[in-house]
């Protein structure tokens, strides 16, 4: 029961985080509404795993090396800042350009970029890692059965997934992409500035 309640507790606690808003969702949200349905569930996809790759990076202890090492966590987090600009400057200078219209082989190539662009995203944040490693510490036993690390990593997956997928969903739909269409220029300019202030609060933060 003790375990139970702790998966449950924990559960709660990440889905929590997962839905805050943060440059996941910004650039789960363009990329659904500028490639796609497709494009949007890949992203989605890439955010699991990416958040898949921290968890178990947590649970198995490379947290203990990033507080040996400072420079290697600094250097994860100054990189991460970096990708987060290049994205912001990216949709700054497409912000004026038009919406392309939904193209097959457009859409596969736009998904393929989506995916890359979210694992990277996803990857290149230390934070995760960090943010994962605190929840596991206060809610896990301290001492958990194997089975316990594999539910985690389930709950994680599911998690990551299902609200990116949602997400996804909503915004490439018929009527969020004539929104979008409509509202691209400022949409851009306000996710690219969005980027750009959460990239820099990832370089300053400690």
């Amino acid at each position: 029961m003790e375990y139970v309640a702790a998966l449950a507790g924990l559960a709660v606690v990440h889905l929590l985080a997962v839905a805050s808003p943060g440059p996941s969702t910004v650039l789960v949200i363009q990329t659904a509404a500028v490639s796609g349905r497709r494009a949007g569930l890949l992203a989605a996809f890439a955010m699991m795993l990416g958040a898949l790759a921290w968890a178990a990076a947590a649970l198995y202890g490379l947290q203990i090396l990033f507080a040996r090492f400072e420079w290697l966590y600094v250097a994860f987090r100054i990189g991460g800042a970096i990708y987060l600009f290049y994205l912001a400057f990216m949709l700054l200078c497409h912000a004026g350009a038009p919406l392309p219209e939904a193209d097959p082989s457009v859409g596969r190539a736009g998904a393929g970029q989506g995916f890359v662009k979210a694992l990277l995203l996803q990857l290149s944040n230390p934070k995760v890692m960090v943010f994962m490693g605190s929840i596991f510490v206060s809610l896990l036993p301290a001492q958990p059965p194997a089975w316990m690390d594999a539910t985690v990593l389930a709950i994680v997956a599911i998690n990551e997934f299902c609200w990116f997928a949602l997400l996804a969903l909503l915004f490439s739909g018929q009527t969020a992409r004539a929104f979008y269409q409509r509202t691209k220029l400022w949409l851009d300019r306000f996710m690219g500035g969005a980027l750009a202030l959460l990239g820099l609060k990832l370089a300053l933060d400690r």
